[in-house]
């Protein structure tokens, strides 16, 4: 089954993700440059982590995308952590270690340092060799295995983007949205959600970032905020009938 929507928007090409990842590092920093004292201790949707610790994995990714030689210290650092925490993910490992080893900045240091991290990260992650590109990754269901590019194209940007929801949401400062970055962003993740679950639907989605989509006739009709769908894919939200197709971000 094909999807229709009211952006007209296609799936995200490899020029268009590199403005989108630029991008959302910008705001990232700006919206952790504007945290008060106690928004920086504020709990999340993500167990165990405040909105420090979330800006610390932010920050500590965005430097594995900069520098091969950061990744590679991750993943050789990071993934035996599996075993000390409770891990449902092989990238829990590399998240914790990102965290701790930056645990001793201060929140004045970490809004510099991501302020500076994000053209050097995307630089990096776009001029990934042909090769490494299309090495198979495990991204685990619904997903499955998919190219390194994947990740780097879209998966990066999506992660630091899917933070900042969650920091305005417990904040309660409303996001400041573009229908050109977080629009985008929605779109295409609705095709993709949509192509993997192959269900019938059709999809209202207000504010902003929204849209209206569908795909094959008969399904259910859905009508909710662009920002609370996203929520409800990354298990920030419950969901019931289509809703409970996840798209982990």
């Amino acid at each position: 089954m094909s999807i229709t929507s009211t952006t007209g928007a296609t799936r995200i090409n490899r020029t268009d993700a590199k403005v989108l990842a630029a991008d959302e590092f910008e705001k990232f920093a700006a919206l952790t440059a504007s945290l008060t004292p106690q928004q920086w201790q504020t709990d999340t949707d993500c167990v165990g982590w405040d909105v420090r610790t979330m800006a610390l994995h932010v920050l500590g990714s965005a430097e594995a995308q900069a520098s091969p030689a950061v990744f590679l210290h991750q993943l050789r650092r990071g993934l035996p952590l599996n075993k000390q925490i409770e891990s449902h993910h092989w990238v829990d490992g590399l998240n914790e270690l990102q965290i701790r080893e930056r645990a001793g900045m201060s929140n004045d240091a970490v809004v510099a340092q991501l302020t500076t991290i994000g053209p050097k990260a995307v630089k990096g992650r776009f001029g990934t060799p042909l090769p490494m590109r299309y090495t198979p990754v495990p991204f685990g269901p619904p997903v499955g295995w998919k190219p390194v590019n994947y990740l780097l194209e879209v998966g990066f940007t999506r992660d630091t983007w899917a933070h900042r929801i969650d920091i305005h949401a417990v904040i309660g400062r409303p996001m400041q949205l573009d229908p050109a970055h977080d629009g985008r962003l929605v779109a295409d993740i609705v095709r993709e959600w949509a192509e993997l679950h192959g269900e019938p639907f059709e999809l209202h989605l207000t504010g902003t970032a929204g849209g209206t989509f569908s795909q094959g006739e008969g399904g259910e009709h859905v009508e909710m905020d662009a920002l609370d769908f996203i929520r409800t894919l990354s298990g920030r939200l419950p969901g019931t009938g289509v809703m409970h197709h996840p798209l982990p971000l």
